[in-house]
């Protein structure tokens, strides 16, 4: 009798006992081969003092790393380009114990390893951290060291650099008192900065705000924030993660939350970029003033909203809204607004934007815990004004107006450029339909107008200018919007030659 069974894949038969020869040497033959397959030549580890190892890069360079903060990882690639086995007798960090530096090598984190192989044509990851303690300087400082590899009696390193900065720190602070910020050092904000009811935070020309993840600037009923940014010193509002790859980086930080009775904010010169939300306005409060005067800013890259004004009063001017994962302007619930020579432009990256770049409603929709409407609540659009100003994006339509008969809806779009299918609207009026508007470089968040074919250059009307209430004779680059026939629409007038 034959039969078949199977053994790591291999067919055997079982043999009558009459082959017995046979089945011994077969069996011999296979275990042999089974050791020649399952036991490789051991790799030769060489001490050749001419072998070297070779380096993803000579210097591993952190961006402005703030005090007492860790910052971001960064590995070096260490290459065996021999085809043998090399041992690395040592890699330490030059500072010893002392270093600012961690390093990390196969999990695990230390000053100094020893006897460390790498295969032939092979590679090795070291992990980089560094954190740099504080110190009584104002400006940045450079914090070094270096890794040194011994191999065969070669001595390598690769250099490490870090810029360090000082900073003041804010974690969930209250403001009790009229606060300034100065521009010395970066001020970080952890968790929230709460401006307390009737009192005040004023921010520095050129100073310099940073806020780690999820935090939030938040202004009490009854308190005020003042901006006071210069064209030559603006106050800058981003993520605290400062490397590279988070330079324009949406969502990285909560919002400038101005909240309901906030009264009197304002402003001037300022980059607000990288957040949820670039400025959140709630409703208004007691005061006759504008609840917030906008001026010569730019907000850009937001995941959600680039200005949400809810039921408030808002004067804006030579601003720039761009780049909004939801929409770049939204004025809901009513309220009173005016901009002027601003440009809305919404080229959105990173996900499929559903929203239109501007957003007018005079409701909001009240839910239950299903998700359900229950109830509309109505609030008068007293003015939404818009002159000499560009709406433009890659949507068909950058415009939806939302509206109920419950409540007012005043509207008017005075000397525009619009994206929009609205061209019949006679609450718009003096307006450009759907012409390209020809900015420089949207995707560097340029808004200029790169050239005189721009159907924007002259197309606006120079008593939105001079009936403004915040001054408008020169754009958000500084130059002269009276020295031409008629102004460009957009924060910026192009400079003819």
């Amino acid at each position: 009798m034959v039969g078949i069974g199977n053994f790591a894949g291999l067919r055997l038969m079982h043999i009558h006992p009459s082959n017995n020869l046979i089945l011994k040497a077969f069996l011999v033959l296979f275990i042999t081969g089974m050791v020649l397959v399952s036991c490789d030549k051991e790799e030769i580890i060489t001490t050749d003092p001419d072998v070297k190892l070779s380096f993803s890069t000579d210097t591993v360079i952190f961006d402005t790393v703030f005090s007492t903060i860790g910052s971001t990882t960064r590995y070096l690639m260490v290459h065996n380009t021999d085809k043998n086995r090399v041992k690395i007798s040592s890699v330490r960090l030059a500072g010893g114990a002392t270093s600012p530096y961690e390093i990390n090598i196969d999990g695990v984190p230390a000053t100094q390893w020893k006897d460390i192989e790498i295969p032939g044509e092979d590679s090795l990851y070291v992990f980089i951290r560094v954190t740099v303690d504080p110190n009584d300087e104002n400006n940045p400082f450079i914090v070094s060291d270096s890794i040194v590899f011994e191999t065969n009696g070669n001595v390598q390193d690769v250099d490490l650099v870090a810029y360090g900065q000082n900073a003041h720190f804010y974690t969930n602070t209250v403001y009790q008192m009229h606060g300034i910020w100065e521009s010395d050092r970066p001020h970080v904000v952890y968790g929230f900065v709460i401006v307390d009811s009737s009192y005040s935070l004023t921010i520095q020309p050129g100073a310099r705000v940073y806020f780690h993840k999820d935090a939030v600037l938040a202004v009490a009923n009854e308190a005020t924030l003042k901006v006071a940014g210069t064209f030559e010193e603006p106050v800058s509002f981003q993520g605290d993660r400062l490397d590279e790859d988070y330079q324009e980086l949406p969502g990285q930080w909560g919002t400038i939350w101005l909240t309901a009775g906030s009264k009197n904010n304002q402003i001037d010169h300022a980059i607000i970029k990288n957040a949820v939300i670039g400025i959140r306005v709630d409703t208004l409060g007691n005061s006759t003033q504008p609840t917030l005067k906008l001026s010569n800013t730019q907000i850009l890259n937001m995941t959600g909203f680039g200005l949400q004004a809810l039921g408030s009063h808002v004067v804006a001017a030579n601003c720039v809204f761009a780049n909004c994962g939801e929409t770049a302007v939204f004025l809901g619930i009513g309220g009173t607004y005016d901009f002027r020579h601003c440009t809305i432009g919404n080229y959105y990256p990173y996900t499929a934007r559903q929203s239109a770049s501007l957003v007018m409603t005079n409701y909001y929709l009240l839910l239950n815990d299903m998700g359900q409407v229950t109830d509309t609540i109505a609030r008068d659009l007293k003015q939404a004004y818009f002159g000499n100003c560009i709406v433009y994006g890659n949507k068909t339509e950058e415009i939806t107006m939302a509206s109920t008969p419950r409540a007012e809806f005043n509207y008017l779009l005075d000397h525009c450029l619009l994206k929009t299918t609205k061209t019949s609207d006679p609450l718009i009026t003096g307006s450009i339909f759907n012409e390209d508007p020809l900015f420089t470089d949207y995707t560097i968040n340029d808004y200029t107008l790169d050239t005189l074919l721009s159907p924007a250059v002259d197309a606006g009307l120079m008593e939105i200018i001079t009936s403004s209430l915040i001054n408008l004779v020169h754009d958000l680059n500084n130059n002269n919007r009276a020295l031409d026939s008629a102004p460009d629409l957009g924060a910026y007038e192009l400079v003819k030659r």
